[in-house]
């Protein structure tokens, strides 16, 4: 399922437009999105929490070469499946 699949399922399911449903879709999305830039997590109850978590720094290897390389510290985004989900699939 893509985007517009969600967007058409949200749609059907409410009895909305597509443009408000998307609206939709997208006000959610846009705030999980500011909740994660500032570092809180998002938990939506039986389906999952967001949080970002910062990845150290770190040696690898290039595997065309094989010569090491340093890859650097970032923060990731990371999802935990909730109770609810966990027993759905």
């Amino acid at each position: 399922m893509n985007k517009s699949d969600l967007v058409a399922k949200i749609a059907e399911d409410n009895g909305l437009s597509k443009a408000v449903a998307e609206g939709t879709l997208n006000s959610i999305m846009n705030g999980v999105r500011e909740s994660l830039k500032s570092g809180d997590s998002v938990t939506l109850v039986g389906f999952g929490t967001f949080s970002v978590s910062e990845r150290a720094a770190r040696t690898g290897r290039n595997p065309q070469t094989g010569k090491e390389i340093e890859i650097a510290a970032k923060n990731v985004v990371k999802f935990k499946a909730g109770k609810g989900l966990k027993e759905l699939v």
